[in-house]
């Protein structure tokens, strides 16, 4: 089932109208989880960082010991030519996907001989001020040493599903996640920021979450306007102390939070300029 509308299908070297099938009933990633995906946006006619989504779609299928098969330029190419016929005014969803397509012997591990590639195109709304609210959740975030998480993988997908499920049940908007030692990752969608005073604190990215592209680009915005940002361990305690607390994502790329359980945010000037310098940067990068 499709989150949009006016989808359009890249499989099989060709665009095809529409959401067409691309995976069979055998197939390694159907019924053993290797799937991975990486997500941009086109929005007023911009693709910010569609490279590097690319890039990491790419390094994401090393992760769950697929072949990736498609140039990161390649890519990059493709994608702007499927864009063409959407309206520039349109915001779309760009998914680029690989999957395991045979098993080997134990049909467990998948064959590194042919991988799945698709891409899809998803016109999904985009609002430039979002505001969500935050709780705390009982699931964390997994480790290396139980999860590839240093992919973007669908297989990661459900356990970010029972945090939503349990925030929702709760009244709030999303969840705010630990890791396994117990200090703030993320939301269970997107990277957290904080402002305290005027500074601006991340989580470090400790193997637990991806530290996202957006998240990526938010610093160095930052960094270049001179403003103070830091990446550290955080706690609950931190965020319930913060004076501004937004969400970095590439879906709406910056989240304003309102809430955390009980504690009341106004969305603050540190989250309006970062929000207002990302989009400068997307229109230079587009020049």
């Amino acid at each position: 089932m499709s989150t949009g509308s006016n989808i359009r299908t890249y499989f099989e070297g060709r665009w095809h109208e529409g959401d067409v099938p691309i995976m069979r009933a055998a197939d390694h990633g159907s019924w053993l989880g290797t799937t991975v995906f990486d997500g941009a946006r086109f929005v007023n006619g911009l693709t910010p960082d569609l490279l590097p989504h690319c890039e990491r779609v790419n390094r994401s299928a090393k992760a769950l010991m697929l072949t990736p098969t498609v140039a990161t330029n390649d890519m990059v190419a493709i994608v702007q030519e499927g864009l063409k016929v959407y309206d520039p005014g349109a915001a779309v969803y760009i998914r680029p996907m690989y999957w395991g397509i045979h098993g080997d012997v134990t049909a467990i591990v998948p064959d590194e001989t042919e991988t799945g590639f698709a891409i899809c195109l998803e016109e999904i709304p985009f609002k430039a001020e979002t505001t969500t609210t935050l709780t705390t959740t009982r699931f964390r975030r997994p480790v290396m040493e139980s999860s590839v998480v240093n992919a973007k993988s669908g297989c990661l997908y459900p356990n970010n599903a029972r945090m939503l499920v349990e925030a929702r049940s709760k009244g709030f908007g999303n969840a705010l996640v630990a890791d396994a030692m117990g200090n703030v990752a993320e939301s269970a969608t997107a990277n957290v920021f904080i402002v305290r005073d005027g500074v601006t604190f991340t989580p470090i990215p400790n193997g637990t979450f991806l530290a996202g592209i957006t998240r990526a680009r938010h610093l160095s915005n930052m960094k270049a306007a001179g403003m103070e940002v830091h990446e550290t361990v955080l706690s609950f305690e931190d965020v319930h102390a913060a004076d501004e607390v937004f969400l970095s994502g590439n879906m709406s790329k910056i989240t304003s939070v309102t809430a955390f359980d009980d504690t009341q945010y106004q969305e603050g000037p540190v989250t309006r300029q970062v929000r207002e310098m990302y989009w400068d940067w997307a229109a230079t990068e587009a020049s």
